[in-house]
């Protein structure tokens, strides 16, 4: 993965750090809706953290990127990573997340990849028990996560032309 690149490409929509917008928290509570989990959220991945565009369920921003879910969702930029129970899943047993607050114990993510191929962060779902997602809640997490790179696109859009 050209992890440069990526940051790169993250860079040019200039979202770290900005405020929440209704039209991404919007797309996170039909998410945790659809999906029956607690917890969803539009996440970018830069070189240090993990930023929370939108976040439902959740009262932090932001999680350092070493032990981000998302950090391992983006490696593979067109598939769904879902973790039925981390408690059980050597990548994440031990994580901070896991062991203590928030207490993730499922987590599904699907990459938020732009029109170059570049995954910037995901939008996920998560809960703290067990969970599986069937195969029309997959294809709705597909569905919004395609939505929220069209209004990531958007906004560059309206960036440039102002």
């Amino acid at each position: 993965m050209d992890e440069q690149g990526r940051l790169n490409a993250l860079s040019t929509y200039a979202l770290v750090d900005t405020l929440p917008e209704k039209d991404y928290d919007d797309i996170t509570r039909i998410a945790a809706m659809i999906c029956n989990t607690p917890i969803a959220l539009v996440s970018l991945v830069n070189d240090t953290k993990q930023f929370f565009k939108s976040h439902q369920g959740l009262d932090v921003s932001e999680t350092p990127r070493e032990i981000a879910f998302c950090t391992h969702a983006i490696q593979k930029p067109s598939q769904l990573m879902m973790v039925p129970d981390a408690r059980n899943d050597h990548r994440f047993m031990d994580n901070p997340l896991v062991t203590g607050d928030p207490h993730i114990v499922f987590y599904a993510g699907m990459p938020l990849v732009t029109p170059d191929g570049y995954a910037l962060g995901t939008l996920c779902v998560i809960d703290n028990k067990p969970h599986a997602l069937n195969l029309q809640q997959q294809e709705a997490l597909q569905s919004l996560s395609r939505q929220v790179m069209n209004l990531f696109e958007l906004r560059k859009k309206n960036a440039l032309l102002l």
